[in-house]
């Protein structure tokens, strides 16, 4: 199985869902673009928070230095980014793979994250509340359904039912789950949600 990771928007928490994952698949894990915090990436998070021996975290395609859409942060550091370069690493195992920031975020003057989802993927949103998320979630859920992908849906955050229960009646998306504020995520953490959500994975 090969899941995407996407989110309604930045700082939404796609890196935990993703360590979440692949803790429960254990799953290797693959992040083609990072921009900034190459110090301590978001690959470096998740293999701090995984905890079982059989994930594999593969290198960045593209590690720019700069916080910021990483069409911008390639140019701050003198590059473009071209699809061709964007190699998924060969594995025989389960992968997720986690995108940045929202399907649309540019990655040149033509791509964006949305060309990086191939079809055979299975795509994961994470959506957490905020104004303006229930129109952000039916966003990114319909221009995923009008591609053909099979979507399934993690809530993050604080509940917030009646915006929950509004945007799976609109997508019919699969609820995989949903992450509560935590006060760390530590591999005990990790750990009990992928147990949690590890059913409703494997039959995703």
């Amino acid at each position: 199985m090969k899941i995407f990771v996407t989110g309604i928007s930045t700082e939404v928490g796609k890196t935990i869902a993703s360590a979440i994952l692949v803790e429960a698949l254990q799953a290797d894990y693959w992040k083609p673009v990072q921009a900034g915090d190459l110090h301590y990436s978001d690959s470096d998070k998740v293999k701090e928070m995984i905890s079982n021996p059989k994930s594999v975290i593969h290198p960045n395609s593209y590690a720019l230095n700069t916080p910021m859409s990483p069409h911008a942060a390639a140019e701050i550091d003198g590059i473009k980014i071209d699809l061709s370069d964007i190699l998924e690493p060969k594995t025989e195992n389960h992968l997720v793979i986690e995108g940045a920031g929202g399907l649309l975020v540019p990655l040149n003057d033509k791509d964006t994250i949305f060309d990086l989802v191939k079809p055979e993927y299975k795509v994961v949103v994470v959506s957490r509340h905020y104004l303006g998320s229930i129109n952000h979630s039916l966003l990114t859920i319909n221009a995923l359904r009008q591609k053909g992908f099979e979507v399934g849906i993690i809530f993050s955050g604080n509940e917030h039912p009646t915006t929950e229960s509004i945007i799976l009646k609109k997508t019919n998306a699969v609820f995989l789950g949903r992450i509560e504020e935590e006060k760390t995520f530590d591999k005990k953490t990790i750990k009990k949600y992928a147990e949690l959500f590890a059913q409703e994975l494997l039959s995703f």
